[in-house]
This record gives C-alpha cells, structure tokens and sequence, in this order.
C-alpha cells in the first residue's frame, strides 16, 4: 500500500493502523507537510519518505511505483491519505483483480455519487466524459485515487504528469495500450476534509494535460 500525503495529521495515523489490520507493509510519501504527518505515519507502523518541500502527487506517486518495484513486488495499491476511502474496500479490490485479470482496477464512487461534494461530483463527471472519449471506453470514475496497479502495465509508459492529472494521464495511457482496466464500486466517505486541489492552478494543468493528450 502506498499513500501520497500532503498535510494529513488529522488522519494518517488511524488510517495506517487500520491497513496494516489487511496489509502488512504501508509506505506513505510525505509531500513536503508543514505538520507532523511523517511522523505520525512512521508511528504506526508505515515506511516513510519524506520530501523537503511539496513536488506534487504525480511525482509522489511515480516515486512509490519506483519503490515498490525496487522491493520486488509485482502489484501497487494506492490510496489517498484524507481518509475518503475506506481500508475495508481493500479487500473489494483485490478480490476483482484476481477475479478479472486486470492490470488496473479502480475503486468507482459514482454508484453513490449523491454523497460526493457538488462540485467535486460535477468536475469528475466533466473529465470522465472526455478521457473516456479520448480513450474510446467508459470510464465512469477517471479521479478516482483508490487504485490498484499491475507494475509490469507500467513499465514502458510515458508518464510525463507532475501532479493531480497523474491519474488522468495513468488511465489514459493503459487504455490506449489495450490493458485491462476494472471499475468496482467502493464506498464514499466525505467527511470536513480540505481538498488539496487548487481549483485554479489544477484545473490549468489538467486542461493542458487533456489538451496534449
């Protein structure tokens, strides 16, 4: 398991332990947090790296990828560490993999997509209705964080995005390649959390991104 965090104290601690209840092994990249999110991490259990100073979820995620597949292993499963998603899925997941011989199967939110923030909801929608074009399938749930990656779909691939459109570029990219890619759906838990999308400085990337796709 792998979580990409930027200023999570509020909830990386309990998340790792609840993992670690499923998963052995929690690496967590500390994005460069002003609070004590590494240190609460490494408390309860998760591997930590830390960067100096906030280089965005793209790089904090190809940097898990890199990790993992340095200690062998043959499949990522990443996670946002805000606490929307549920350790509890987990299994959900894994089960679907197996079941299906995917190379990426994403946790789907939209079957409840009535408890996702209006705006957060519209704006999903909006990038799933064109990657899905781009990429000629459906895909019903393109921002999803909650994923499980085959490592082998990866290699090879031209991931250029630095930041929130990692996800976006990711999807697109193994689509394109033919790779079997799975929806399941998962539970949406929204609680006070500060989303740590800017809306203007994302939103340019993501349409730069979408553009040159």
């Amino acid at each position: 398991m792998c979580i990409p965090c930027l200023n999570e104290s509020a909830t990386i601690g309990g998340l790792v332990r609840e993992i670690r209840r499923t998963l052995p092994r929690v690496l967590v990249i500390d994005d460069g947090s002003a609070d004590n999110t590494a240190a609460l991490a490494a408390t309860a259990g998760a591997a930590v790296t830390r960067h100096d100073r906030s280089l965005g979820k793209g790089r904090s995620l190809q940097h898990a990828w890199a990790v993992a597949e340095q200690k062998g292993f043959e499949w990522v499963l990443t996670m946002d560490g805000d606490g929307q998603h549920a350790p509890s899925d987990i299994s959900v997941l894994l089960s679907c993999a197996e079941a299906s011989r995917a190379d990426l199967v994403i946790g789907n939110r939209m079957a409840q997509a009535g408890r996702i923030p209006f705006v957060r909801r519209a704006v999903n929608r909006w990038m799933s209705r064109r990657l899905s074009r781009l990429a000629g399938v459906e895909l019903p749930d393109t921002q999803s964080g909650f994923r499980l990656i085959r490592l082998e779909a990866l290699r090879g691939l031209r991931i250029a995005a630095t930041h929130f459109e990692i996800e976006s570029e990711v999807l697109l990219r193994l689509a394109r390649a033919n790779r079997r890619i799975q929806f399941v759906p998962i539970q949406v838990i929204y609680r006070a959390e500060q989303s740590k999308i800017n809306p203007v400085l994302d939103t340019i990337r993501w349409l730069r991104w979408w553009r040159r796709a």
